[in-house]
């Protein structure tokens, strides 16, 4: 049973660098989940979504914390590919 949940958003100067990082991420979705924590990701135009439900506080602390980190990575890969192009 999920007792917490935490969403992280961002939103991005396009739709199409939003579908990029949503891209980036999803196949993670997962691949990081434990028995304490699962995470889901969307996109809505501009805006990606990651949820990260979890049993416990720890659970969701830790499971936050990788998504922020996953999601930071996928915004600087995805901006630095389109300033190369």
């Amino acid at each position: 049973m999920t007792a917490h949940t935490a969403t992280l958003s961002i939103s991005f100067d396009s739709p199409d660098r939003a579908r990029r990082v949503f891209a980036s991420l999803d196949p993670e979705v997962g691949g990081v989940d434990d028995d304490r924590a699962t995470a889901g990701v969307s996109r809505d135009g501009d805006t990606v979504s990651v949820t990260v439900e979890a049993t416990d506080l720890t659970a969701l602390r830790a499971g936050t914390t990788s998504w922020s980190r996953l999601l930071t990575v996928a915004e600087a890969v995805t901006g630095a590919g389109a300033q190369r192009f």
